[in-house]
């Protein structure tokens, strides 16, 4: 509430009815509210009062938020709903079309579009009329030098994006290809134009002809696929990118083709969770509906140090044995002893082909290793890279075909003084 402008109150307000549609707001965005909670806001406020803007704010949100998570978004409708001045002018240009360049333009902050799109839901925009006397006026843009749609939605931070933008990205994301070199096998196969000797088969031929060498026979080594395993944090401050990152998974185990031999999903927040075979699934939506209710501990807490040691002791023989690639995705923050996620984060970068870890914090240019997981974490993985909007997942096709691609972890190894 710091910073906020004083919220103006009518004399007679209709509590009941604004708390109301207030509140029905707050489930357009996202918030899990039902008719208890309404009731609850409403004893709240004529308990406590409404004279008092901070008493206000903080009744409603005791009643309607449960989660941190969801903060920044009642924190949002409650600024917009209540008219406060400095987001009305964003409402406001929602609601009547503009020319990009006008006005200064600035990003959304986290979950404000989200907000305004629950507010404005329902609402006609309707085109603002031309003065009598005044011809309508022709405007040329020159869109030669202009940045496309899907260009921009590229850029985009996924906490930044609109309900519609979000299933735009869905979409593009979909489309991705991770492209994979195949493994060079030990094992070998007869081939013309081999360039191994393959002596015995050479004898079995010069036997049928009396013992003469006419040609000398050849094999190649065999190729295969890798396995790629997941394993994608579904906590708190991750929950709007692991749904982003989990498209992009399942997009990769049903798209042929792509070169994998099978794609192994995992999620984890205070405990690990199998959703290999929820991926299969064709429908994304089923997929991922069938995968968030297997993982019980979506948007909780975080223990990246007791879900590696699970995945090392249960499944670490089992799905990296052919050499795997794994894709570690979670911003590092964990409550445990930083020592314990050094080693369970060694003995993963060990035992995998490639350890390429996806980083949302990593979107901050300010952005260093100061904390103690982050930094017992890192000398550990071979790639560091950022994964908040789709072009840095696009990115992820270079990590794949680079062996060299080390991201940003020689820049921020250097920042702890290590080499």
């Amino acid at each position: 509430m710091e910073g906020l402008a004083p919220l103006d109150i009518p004399e007679h307000p209709r509590l009941v009815e604004n708390i109301t549609w207030f509140a029905r707001a707050l489930r357009k965005a996202g918030l899990p509210i039902g008719p208890g909670r309404v009731i609850e806001a409403v004893r709240a406020v004529e308990a406590a009062g409404f004279t008092s803007r901070a008493d206000f704010y903080h009744a409603l949100q005791a009643c309607f938020v449960s989660k941190p998570e969801q903060r920044a978004v009642f924190a949002q409708v409650f600024r917009l709903y209540w008219r406060d001045p400095r987001f009305l002018e964003h409402m406001m240009s929602m609601m009547l079309p503009s020319v990009r360049g006008v006005q200064e333009e600035r990003l959304a902050k986290a979950a404000e579009k989200r907000a305004a799109e629950a507010l404005l839901d329902g609402v006609e925009r309707e085109a603002p009329e031309i003065p009598d006397g005044e011809e309508e006026q022709k405007i040329e843009i020159d869109a030669s030098a202009t940045v496309s749609g899907e260009e921009r939605l590229k850029s985009l931070d996924f906490e930044q994006m609109s309900t519609a933008e979000v299933a735009e990205a869905k979409r593009m994301i979909a489309r991705i290809a991770l492209p994979v070199r195949p493994l060079v096998s030990r094992r070998t196969r007869a081939d013309a134009r081999g360039s191994l000797a393959d002596w015995r088969a050479t004898m079995r031929e010069a036997l049928r002809r009396g013992g003469e060498v006419q040609q000398f026979a050849r094999r190649n080594r065999r190729e295969r696929w890798p396995d790629l395993v997941a394993l994608c944090d579904i906590s708190g401050s991750m929950s709007q990118y692991s749904r982003i990152v989990l498209h992009f998974l399942h997009a990769a185990a049903n798209t042929k083709g792509a070169g994998w031999a099978r794609v192994h999903g995992f999620t984890f927040g205070t405990r690990l969770t199998n959703i290999t075979r929820h991926l299969a699934t064709r429908d994304v939506d089923a997929a991922l509906a069938a995968a968030g209710a297997e993982a019980q501990d979506w948007e909780g807490g975080t223990r990246i140090g007791e879900c590696l040691h699970a995945f090392n002791r249960d499944w670490s023989r089992r799905v990296l044995s052919r050499g795997a690639v794994v894709l570690l995705i979670t911003d590092g923050l964990d409550r445990g002893e930083p020592e314990r996620l050094g080693r369970e984060a060694e003995r993963l970068g060990l035992s995998a082909r490639r350890l390429i870890w996806v980083n949302p914090l990593l979107r901050w240019d300010g952005f260093a290793p100061r904390a103690a997981g982050i930094a017992a974490m890192l000398p550990h993985v071979s790639s560091f890279r950022a994964g908040h909007n789709i072009a840095s997942l696009e990115s992820l096709a270079e990590a794949l075909s680079r062996p060299d691609g080390g991201g940003e972890k020689a820049r921020l190894m250097a920042m702890m003084g290590r080499d």
